[in-house]
């Protein structure tokens, strides 16, 4: 019992060591009027593009709401990645780290 024990207290240290250093991804509350479940995600993904590809397996729309039909970032929508916005708007290939924060913006617009 000890030993099985210990076994899974190690299962779970590393668990959350793996779980911390993957890329989060959040997104703002005006997101959630479209999605209701949407919640912050962990992310295997190397690129902004690939984690577009991985929230949409998550929230099968969301990015109708992020990308345009030419698959670029959408100009009312801005991606920050550890604080700096995204620089590449068009194929989405800015590179992530493996503890990077990756927050989703739509701006609103209206008068």
């Amino acid at each position: 019992m000890i030993a099985s024990e210990g076994n899974f207290l190690k299962f779970i240290y590393f668990s959350v060591v793996y779980l911390y250093n993957m890329p989060v991804i959040r997104f703002t509350k005006a997101l959630r009027r479209f999605f209701p479940d949407l919640r912050e995600l962990h992310s295997s993904s190397e690129s902004i593009g690939q984690i577009m590809d991985e929230i949409d397996s998550h929230f099968p729309g969301i990015t109708n709401y992020i990308l345009d039909e030419q698959k670029s970032l959408r100009k009312h929508v801005n991606i920050f990645i550890d604080g700096e916005m995204m620089n590449d708007r068009e194929r989405l290939s800015d590179p992530i780290r493996m503890n990077s924060e990756i927050y989703i913006i739509q701006a609103l617009s209206g008068g």
